[in-house]
């Protein structure tokens, strides 16, 4: 099924969970080697958007880029992804001027298609002539689970453990997100 030597897809992975994990391993179908570009890697790379307003808050980026590498790799390796077929790097996906210095720009870059920021960055690929792949496009209304819910149900003590792949469970456990989420609040 492997149509690209190299794939770039991308996320806030905040926090990671099953809906994420289908995308990545969408793209990593599709390539031989994945570059997985973590978005907001820090507070410095981070800008507002008007096409997607939530994104910059504190609230909703309360997992460091070191814990995402990590929750990212746990992810990939527990489905049977060999470590040597990804790579998992920062990507200020807001920034287009630093792409070059994150991913390959002679990649095929992926993306799923939901809402006005996922038209935005789709037109900002095309617009430096990146080559793309979209894997699906549907409404937000059948998007199925986000990370914002995650986190609200991480915040108000509700069931979200069935939401994420088990060894992402783990890692918010050993780390205590929802308590986190509770002082950030």
């Amino acid at each position: 099924m492997m149509v690209f030597d190299v794939g770039v897809i991308h996320g806030r992975f905040q926090v990671l969970h099953k809906d994420h994990l289908r995308y990545l391993l969408a793209g990593k179908a599709l390539c031989s080697h994945l570059v997985v570009g973590i978005t907001n890697p820090d507070p410095h790379l981070t800008r507002e958007d008007p096409a997607d307003k939530n994104r910059h808050a504190r609230l909703a980026n309360p997992l460091t880029y070191w814990e995402r590498y990590l929750m990212v790799r746990q992810a990939l390796e527990d489905t049977g992804v060999a470590s040597e077929a990804f790579s998992i790097v920062p990507f200020p996906v807001n920034l287009p001027e630093l792409y070059r210095y994150y991913v390959p720009l002679d990649a095929v870059f992926f993306l799923s298609i939901y809402d006005d920021w996922s038209r935005k960055k789709l037109s900002m690929f095309r617009s430096l002539a990146l080559k793309t792949h979209i894997l699906w496009e549907v409404p937000p209304e059948e998007k199925g689970i986000s990370g914002s819910n995650v986190r609200d149900l991480m915040l108000h003590d509700g069931p979200w453990e069935g939401m994420l792949p088990e060894g992402v469970v783990r890692l918010m456990k050993k780390w205590d997100i929802p308590d986190r989420l509770k002082k950030l609040e």
